[in-house]
């Protein structure tokens, strides 16, 4: 069984807010990931450019074990209360922290808690940092192959590109 859409918000989101350039605004990537009521004020936006440091700990770890220390550092500093959630016409679904709790609590659990459930579907691989040397995106691996190296395509043709360049040059 493959990971669904509903179950890759967290995770995606994560690796978006990893992602973020400094000076992009997260209220339109908030929303993009389904975040509702995403308003942010500046010490919102301040607190969710450092819970990303945070998380891209967890897209830099190398080993599985590493990777799940990462996850349960950040399960460790959300609210940790699991409760089952309808809100807004949905299915039941897993909230770690109240649906009217601020902005940045909410973001912090789905990310937190998102990447806790792919982690564990994933066995602790399909996480990663880009392997394109100059780039370092993170990127969440959802596909039927799990072989996903580099955060796109063109990162993927750049560097193959680059591989084969090298290569002629290095023929005599």
């Amino acid at each position: 069984m493959g990971f669904d859409h509903d179950h890759q918000v967290g995770p995606r989101l994560a690796a978006a807010l990893v992602n973020a350039g400094t000076d992009e605004p997260l209220g339109p990537l908030l929303e993009e990931h389904e975040v509702r009521r995403p308003a942010l004020d500046a010490p919102d936006v301040q607190a969710l450019r450092a819970w990303a440091g945070r998380l891209r700990q967890v897209f830099a770890a190398r080993a599985p074990q590493d990777r799940c220390t990462a996850v349960n550092t950040l399960l460790a500093d959300v609210s940790g209360n699991l409760y089952l959630s309808m809100h807004d016409d949905t299915p039941p679904h897993l909230h770690l922290t109240p649906d009217d709790h601020d902005v940045v609590a909410r973001v912090r659990s789905v990310t937190a808690g998102g990447l806790a459930f792919f982690v564990a579907w994933a066995h602790g691989e399909r996480l990663g940092l880009c392997a394109r040397e100059r780039c370092s995106r993170a990127y969440v691996d959802a596909s039927r192959a799990g072989r996903q190296r580099y955060c796109s395509a063109r990162c993927g043709n750049a560097d193959a590109v680059a591989r084969h360049r090298a290569g002629r040059s290095s023929r005599p």
